[in-house]
């Protein structure tokens, strides 16, 4: 079934959910932001492009489903091990030297990767003098991340994704499995504080030693992408760290003079001015 959103609805669309609900997606990449719409639509076996229109303004609940499947909620623990193994060797000796620790994992989805970093900073010692802060625009998945409930048939591949990171534990003691769910452990949860947040409206609300915002950035136009890395430099201590996907960059950005990229391949500058 072929489904023909024009470019001039997808501009209606964005309209309505600016001043219904506050939700500002007009500088998300728009053919990002259509294909979603069109699965949306078949999904849902909408019989019209009004009928979806009616029904995102009409019913709250839907426009949180329709938020769902518009942002991206793809991730998994210890993802891109060689990046952790960089974390685990070269930022958490730095993040040592603080008498608090702050972190904040921009776009976290389901908290997957929140929940890798507090194993690194327990197995370091460190859990217990950090607030790690897990937010993202859709608060349907930051129930997911505070239950830190996750697929039973997910822990393999994250335990190779540990191991390949340079874990030395037993993955499976971070959790316990009930049939087809395992829910970690809750040391880690008392130190996580979940919370929605807008890249694209909300203001900076702390100040970190370390920011993740990983494979966000590539949904954005790049004028979008310029905003959401001030918002970062603003955000984040002198010296402190950013981290963000394997395709994304600070360069051509306003605040690349200010930063330095680490000697190794993986996408982490530290802020120098």
């Amino acid at each position: 079934m072929e489904v023909i959103i024009t470019d001039e609805e997808i501009e209606v669309l964005l309209d309505d959910m600016l001043q219904q609900y506050g939700y500002d997606f007009t500088e998300y990449s728009k053919a990002s932001f259509k294909r979603r719409i069109q699965r949306l639509f078949i999904m849902d076996k909408f019989s019209s492009f009004a009928a979806l229109r009616y029904r995102i303004k009409t019913d709250q609940d839907y426009f949180n489903h329709a938020v769902t499947e518009i942002s991206v909620n793809v991730t998994e623990m210890f993802r891109d091990p060689l990046f952790y193994k960089v974390i685990r060797e070269k930022i958490i000796p730095v993040l040592a030297t603080h008498p608090f620790i702050r972190i904040w994992h921009a776009g976290c989805a389901t908290g997957e990767e929140v929940y890798s970093m507090a194993i690194l900073l327990k197995e370091a010692n460190l859990l217990e003098r950090s607030l790690l802060y897990g937010t993202d625009l859709n608060p349907l998945v930051l129930d997911r991340a505070r239950n830190g409930i996750f697929q039973v048939n997910q822990m393999q591949q994250y335990s190779k994704n540990y191991i390949l990171s340079g874990g030395l534990q037993e993955f499976s003691s971070y959790y316990t499995a009930n049939y087809n769910l395992a829910k970690f452990n809750e040391i880690f949860q008392r130190k996580m504080i979940f919370s929605t947040h807008n890249l694209v409206s909300d203001f900076s609300f702390n100040s970190f030693q370390l920011i993740f915002c990983r494979n966000v950035l590539i949904y954005f136009e790049k004028n979008l992408q310029g905003k959401v890395l001030d918002l970062f430099d603003n955000s984040l201590d002198m010296l402190g760290f950013l981290a963000l996907g394997s395709k994304e960059s600070l360069r051509f950005s306003s605040i690349a003079h200010k930063y330095k990229q680490l000697e190794d391949r993986e996408k982490i500058w530290r802020k120098l001015k």
